[in-house]
């Protein structure tokens, strides 16, 4: 606690902030635990549904940069206080709103909007309320205190949903609504008058950044695949409930929280060109077993060797904090570097709104197997392409 206290300025709302995020954790992993099964169960989504949801589950993430070029004049408190309120309504909906497939989308779509405000409000506050020089600390601890608050609620969804005869969905997303207005109330205490992130407000291009718009393509695209029909696979093909799933996903952020560092080093040790281009190729291993266990081993051990390669998935997919570094070689200037990965989630958020109704079109009529032949295939692409990047070394 002493080392928060030595992070953050004295008087700022920084405890107000980090409560807010903490709740909004818990809430999101209730949330996200049990999303897809209640998709799949109670509202009968298929597999071309699932894609169409995800289509407008994405979209806010494109309207973000006009969102914000339009509210300029509003504060990063009162953003962050507006993200928080469009965020309970969402989830709102999900408890009160009956379980048809427009309604329910409809939900997601605007729990994600409220979502997306929020997230780059977070950095930007917590940078603004820390000491001077204690910027990447204050974001370390806004990470760590998201992530423990949805590993919780990951690890709720696992245990009530284990140990309740029926699968209470409407009662759990009461729940996450109530959490999601406690943490709304908790912004409210926010006070101040920060500036927004500029750089999150506009497009920008410039021609020495094209290999990497190019590979965010790739990497969007590869990526939806297993966020949206990676734990869909599991709940139609394999019949995975709630608290499996949710137990899968608390592995796979445990996962992540001890190998992020080790992927770090392991970028700055080798060099973020090895890294982009062999973490791709285990893609392909991945998306193989994926899609083709059931056809090498038996039901259940196939279950769990996809199991396995979820949890693989996400850890590999780290190494994208690899073309973060390659701007940073490229870039003049922080600011530049803001604006450039900025851009880049952008076109990140513009390719996976395709792939997630293609996805489920192929999924649809050509079967899992074609669909993660697609993704390894796009691994391949973005491996082939990294390799034609230049390091600082080779220019």
């Amino acid at each position: 606690m002493n080392r928060i206290k030595e992070t953050f300025k004295e008087g700022s709302s920084f405890r107000a902030l980090l409560l807010s995020i903490l709740i909004t954790g818990l809430s999101y992993g209730l949330y996200k635990g049990m999303l897809d099964n209640y998709l799949a169960e109670v509202v009968r989504m298929g597999e071309m549904d699932r894609g169409v949801t995800e289509f407008f589950r994405e979209i806010p993430g494109i309207a973000l940069v006009f969102i914000l070029a339009v509210f300029y004049m509003m504060s990063a408190e009162t953003m962050y206080k507006a993200g928080a309120v469009i965020m309970l309504c969402g989830m709102g909906m999900h408890a009160l709103l009956p379980p048809h497939k427009v309604l329910v989308t409809l939900g997601i779509c605007v729990y994600s909007l409220g979502e997306h405000i929020q997230l780059g409000m977070k950095s930007t506050l917590m940078m603004s309320y820390a000491h001077p020089g204690k910027g990447g600390q204050a974001l370390g601890v806004q990470s760590s205190v998201s992530q423990i608050g949805t590993l919780a609620g990951y690890l709720v969804i696992v245990g009530a949903f284990s140990l309740l005869a029926a699968e209470p969905y409407k009662p759990f997303f009461a729940i996450a609504a109530i959490l999601a207005l406690i943490s709304a109330v908790y912004s409210l205490r926010i006070k101040g008058q920060s500036q927004a992130d500029a750089t999150k407000r506009r497009f920008y291009f410039h021609r020495k950044y094209g290999k990497y718009y190019m590979l965010e393509m790739f990497y969007g695209a590869r990526k939806q695949v297993f966020l949206t029909f990676g734990p869909y696979v599991l709940i139609l093909f394999y019949g995975a409930n709630a608290a499996t799933i949710s137990l899968l996903f608390a592995v796979s952020a445990i996962a992540c929280f001890f190998a992020s560092p080790i992927v770090g080093r392991i970028i700055d040790r080798l060099g973020y060109k090895v890294v982009m281009v062999s973490d791709t190729l285990i893609l392909v291993i991945v998306c193989f077993f994926y899609g083709f266990a059931h056809h090498i081993f038996p039901r259940d051990a196939a279950f769990v060797v996809c199991c396995v390669n979820y949890v693989l998935d996400a850890v590999i997919s780290l190494a994208s904090m690899a073309s973060n570094v390659y701007v940073k070689d490229l870039a003049d200037s922080e600011q530049e570097v803001k604006a450039t990965i900025s851009t880049g989630v952008s076109i990140n958020h513009v390719i996976t709104i395709f792939i997630a109704l293609f996805g489920g079109w192929i999924w649809e009529t050509l079967g899992i197997e074609t669909l993660f032949i697609a993704s390894a295939i796009l691994g391949l692409c973005n491996s082939a392409y990294a390799a034609t990047i230049h390091t600082e070394k080779t220019r």
